[in-house]
């Protein structure tokens, strides 16, 4: 990056939050452990349907409506109730075990923190509220109040706006390739945290920088 970043845009689910538990809460109504991670797929690949053709659905909402057909497949009893709970259960999850000190050092640094996530806010406030860290965070934005679900552009222009801020002043952070580039797209920095150690795909815009860990990404920025 040629300059620093003033305002950094952590997306949250998987990027912030450590899902693999939510295997094991599967496993515990009886169905697969790995429907786990094709129901999270499933419902990306829904939104982003959503976000192609200019329209929008709440994170919950549409997480509970692909996963209970998936239970009550799977023979799970009262699909519905247990798909809400599952759904609404992403707030219980626990950090991955760099973020903390990472948000106070990148906070401290003077770096201006924001959330953007497909998810609800109200998930990642519970979430920085249990590691104590939500007063680190300026503002947790969501895009339930954006036009569309990240990638599409609206939902970064809705997340400059929300910091009275241009787009290159703004890095966003995370996991997923695809926000990666569709936040390169938009006009904002980017830095891939590669958690797993994969390759990033060819297809999208390269990342500004590339982490391994949060605790690399001051650093990084600078």
């Amino acid at each position: 990056m040629p300059t620093a970043p003033s305002i950094i845009v952590f997306d949250v689910n998987e990027t912030l939050s450590d899902m693999s538990p939510m295997a094991q809460r599967f496993a515990d109504i009886g169905a697969p452990a790995h429907l786990a991670k094709q129901w999270f797929a499933a419902l990306l690949r829904d939104g982003f349907a959503l976000a192609a053709t200019g329209d929008s659905a709440g994170f919950a909402e549409v997480g509970a409506g692909i996963l209970a057909p998936l239970l009550d497949a799977g023979g799970i009893s009262h699909p519905g109730e247990a798909a809400r709970r599952l759904a609404g259960s992403l707030g219980d999850l626990p950090l991955h075990a760099d973020v903390a000190d990472a948000v106070r050092s990148l906070r401290a640094a003077g770096y201006r923190l924001v959330t953007l996530t497909n998810g609800s806010a109200k998930v990642a406030e519970q979430l920085f509220a249990a590691a104590g860290i939500l007063g680190a965070f300026e503002k947790l934005l969501s895009v339930e109040d954006a036009p569309n679900w990240k990638p599409h552009p609206s939902s970064y222009a809705f997340a400059a706006q929300a910091c009275g801020a241009r787009a290159e002043d703004m890095a966003l952070v995370a996991v997923h390739p695809w926000d990666i580039h569709g936040a390169a797209r938009a006009g904002l920095r980017t830095a891939w945290v590669n958690r797993d150690g994969g390759p990033y795909p060819s297809h999208f815009a390269a990342p500004d920088v590339v982490v391994s860990s949060l605790s690399e990404l001051e650093a990084a920025l600078r």
